[in-house]
């Protein structure tokens, strides 16, 4: 079953595109479900029926584990054995009807407008970490990147003047998002009196580095945006994928489009982005309830 799972793993790298940590997610999977069959005596792709498919999910499930992860794996079978169908390793994709596992779709945290800014703002720019830092908060509230986004973002994917940066997302896909004012002042203030103390003879062109000159890493990003809550005297927990979902909640909140808001995040599926159409209802449903006479 190894040599067909490399296989598979080749062309999801060769022929897809896909990104490194899908692989990765995938090979977990899939190797994790050799293992188990192969406790079983099913060692090889053509002695595996639905069943076994099926009684692996459930016994991930009763570990412990998450419905969310259960569907992960659940997909790298399908596309797995559809793969194997299609080479004709197998005589037919036994993996077809295998159901995906219900998830809970719960509403995502959110900061509204006056806290964000109030975080922004806690962040001071006079140094050129304070500088990055001011930069960075406002380029992930203006554009709702991701954080690895962010740090991947180089120089010559940015266009202050335009006010547009080029990001590649999940899926290698690459797309062009609008960067904005407050965002453009401050990065080009960074660039021209922060970053320069930073450059380092190891320094690529990522727009945001390190005290050593090198990539920024999400999890000091993470740490920066913990702190400047502190400052800001923000009780919600703040990191940056916050900041995303509030760039996509405020723009719903004034009228842009779902499909341009789908668009900008990087979602592929439009069911994914109207999540923030219940985070809108919910708000609303909560100021009526509480100020209506009659609510």
């Amino acid at each position: 079953m190894q040599t067909d799972i490399d296989s598979f793993l080749l062309h999801l790298a060769t022929e897809r595109g896909l990104s490194v940590n899908y692989q990765l997610s995938t090979r977990t999977s899939l190797e994790e479900f050799a293992r188990w069959a192969a406790v079983r005596g099913v060692t090889s792709v053509g002695d595996v029926d639905a069943a076994h498919l099926s009684d692996h999910l459930g016994d991930r499930r009763r570990a412990g584990l998450a419905a969310s992860s259960v569907k992960l794996i659940a997909v790298a079978l399908k596309i797995f054995f559809r793969f194997l169908a299609a080479r004709q390793r197998i005589p037919v994709d036994i993996a077809e009807t295998l159901p995906l596992p219900r998830i809970e779709r719960y509403l995502p945290e959110t900061l509204n407008e006056s806290q964000v800014e109030r975080l922004i703002e806690a962040i001071g720019d006079q140094e050129a970490l304070g500088m990055r830092d001011r930069a960075i908060a406002e380029l992930l509230y203006a554009s709702g990147l991701r954080v690895s986004e962010l740090c991947d973002a180089r120089l010559e994917h940015l266009d202050l003047e335009s006010g547009i940066i080029r990001v590649t997302g999940k899926g290698n896909k690459t797309r062009v998002i609008p960067v904005g004012a407050k965002a453009r002042e401050a990065i080009a203030h960074y660039l021209e009196r922060g970053r320069p103390e930073l450059v380092s003879r190891r320094t690529g062109s990522e727009i945001f580095l390190s005290v050593r000159g090198r990539r920024l890493t999400p999890a000091r990003i993470w740490q920066m945006l913990k702190a400047a809550a502190g400052r800001a005297g923000l009780e919600t927990a703040v990191y940056p994928h916050l900041l995303r979902h509030s760039f996509a909640t405020h723009l719903l909140t004034h009228g842009a489009d779902l499909r341009v808001i789908q668009e900008m995040l990087g979602h592929a599926d439009i069911s994914t982005t109207q999540v923030y159409t219940h985070v809108e209802s919910s708000r609303l449903k909560d100021i009526h309830h509480r100020f209506h006479p009659r609510a």
